[in-house]
């Protein structure tokens, strides 16, 4: 658990999920937040956040501890702990670019290397981070991996929208290595300490002795779900929700009854298959068939636990990957789905339709990328 004494953390994106977690982390009172705030720096400086949550209230003009414009800014103490939460868009900027304030010098002579703790969707977002630390020769890279479930979007450039619940999973990050099912003493207390100060602000926190598995098991939903919304253009209430009964209260989009019965007969199998598709990836990369591993249930329970939160009135939820699409934003297209296809390939495994997923996100993606450029 967390000690008495404040940690100096610093978090660097202040997206929908990096407002969040800056105010769990600074509702817990064990920590010091201090928060870059790159493309909305200045109306966050100006008025704060707006928080619409179900789960935290509605809270006016907040703001942490301290707020910069860039990490050069805020590369001036230790820090225990830096909580990355930009998506994870390699083609744009690696991680170790993002962070490269904290991980040359001055500071790196300055200062101790803190414990980076990864909030970001995708498989093998820590490998570069790593490979960085390593070659800094400053001792053991201290890394921690998360599986995040929340609902949350940035509505407005400071209004934070966020639903009842938060879901996070933390583990160690070990390169290469995810057959290690058992915490040392050093990682159980590090996990215990950075665990109990988001716990203590409110989050629903897991500690896991390997979050690898994990992981790929979060991104079941991504590479189905925010694949398939992404390229229709259309929510997952789409997909699973009746018209409304009653016109008085109107909700859109959901299911015409004119070719429902298409949608039951192709598409969700079809999503079905693709989940399938990453099980066995799954099994054959050495995750047992287990509760504590990657059980088959978990087609099920992931196509099932999807339709029950979007066949109601109140789903407004919009899938990031879709979100950024809307707004012309590069989509997190390599890690959720490019690592997927290149794990499928070393294990020798089919998966024709997340390849094909993969393919014509990467037009989406490209076309986001080329008008990106157009328009600097």
């Amino acid at each position: 658990m967390a000690s008495g004494q404040k940690k100096d953390v610093l978090l660097v994106g202040f997206g929908a999920v990096g407002a969040i977690y800056s105010l769990i982390l600074k509702r817990s009172g064990f920590a010091h937040v201090t928060a870059v705030a790159r493309s909305n720096y200045d109306i966050v400086n100006a008025h704060g956040l707006q928080f619409r949550s179900g789960k935290y209230g509605t809270i006016n003009g907040w703001k942490p501890d301290r707020l910069f414009k860039s990490v050069a800014d805020a590369a001036d103490r230790q820090y225990s702990y830096v909580v990355l939460t930009t998506k994870a868009i390699p083609e744009v900027a690696t991680t170790p670019t993002i962070l490269a304030p904290l991980l040359s010098p001055p500071y790196s002579d300055r200062y101790n290397q803190p414990t980076y703790i990864l909030l970001q969707n995708g498989l093998n977002v820590e490998r570069d981070l790593y490979n960085t630390l390593k070659n800094l020769k400053k001792g053991p890279p201290s890394i921690v991996s998360t599986s995040l479930y929340i609902g949350t979007n940035l509505v407005q450039p400071n209004v934070v929208e966020h639903s009842n619940f938060d879901r996070l999973s933390l583990g160690v990050y070990r390169h290469g290595d995810f057959t290690t099912t058992t915490n040392t003493n050093e990682e159980a207390a590090l996990l215990d300490d950075i665990g109990g100060i988001l716990k203590a602000g409110g989050s629903t926190i897991t500690i896991v002795p390997e979050i690898q598995r994990m992981k790929f098991s979060k991104n079941f939903w991504n590479v189905a779900f925010s694949s398939i919304t992404t390229l229709s253009g259309y929510p997952l209430p789409s997909i699973f929700r009746k018209p409304p009964k009653d016109s008085s209260v109107p909700y859109a989009p959901y299911v015409s009854p004119t070719t429902a019965e298409l949608i039951n007969t192709y598409t969700i199998p079809n999503i079905r298959a693709i989940l399938i598709e990453l099980l066995t990836l799954g099994h054959a990369m050495g995750f047992p068939d287990s509760l504590d591993g990657l059980p088959s249930s978990v087609v099920d329970t992931v196509l099932n636990n999807t339709r029950g939160l979007h066949e109601t009135p109140e789903s407004t939820h919009i899938p990031s990957m879709l979100l950024d699409t809307q707004k012309g934003q590069p989509i997190e297209v390599e890690v959720i789905i490019g690592e997927v296809v290149r794990l499928a390939k070393e294990f020798k495994v089919d998966i024709p339709r997340v390849e094909m997923l993969y393919a014509v996100l990467l037009v989406v993606q490209n076309q986001i990328l080329r008008k990106c450029e157009a328009g600097k």
